[in-house]
């Protein structure tokens, strides 16, 4: 499915893929609002989206994409312990990608969010000032610090 045979092992570890085609399932197309191809959607298990991928993507843009969304969908389950490993593993894995930023500021709302405790929002924003400060992520963290 999947040039990369680490793009191919990380989806069959962590999703069930499913496949359809823009003209022969529109259906599928219109429930999801899909709009350009290729759109890969995370959903959780309820069927509801929590991150989406539209275009074609180099592959260590498309696996930490695909981190985001396994990361989204444990914080929006709450599991915000797990969210935030994950949304750090975006952040040592693949920092030079544009989910790296994002990962980071996630990281420090998902450690919020487990404890209560501000000062995890406050090491985030110092974190931008080493890292990332420049980029919209960073800019929403600035207020932390």
């Amino acid at each position: 499915m999947y040039p990369d045979p680490r793009v191919e092992r990380f989806i069959n570890d962590n999703f069930i893929p499913a496949r359809f085609h823009v003209k022969t399932h529109p259906e599928a197309m219109g429930r999801f609002h899909v709009d350009w191809t290729p759109t890969i959607l995370i959903l959780d298990s309820e069927g509801s989206e929590r991150h989406r991928i539209e275009g074609f993507l180099p592959n260590d843009d498309f696996l930490a994409q695909l981190h985001l969304g396994l990361a989204h969908a444990a914080f929006t389950a709450g599991k915000f312990e797990q969210a935030a490993e994950r949304f750090d593993k975006i952040v040592q894995d693949f920092p030079g990608t544009d989910a790296a930023p994002e990962g980071q500021y996630w990281a420090g709302v998902s450690r919020y969010k487990a404890t209560g405790n501000g000062d995890a929002l406050k090491a985030t924003a110092d974190a931008f000032k080493q890292r990332y400060g420049d980029t919209t992520w960073g800019k929403k963290a600035s207020i932390w610090g």
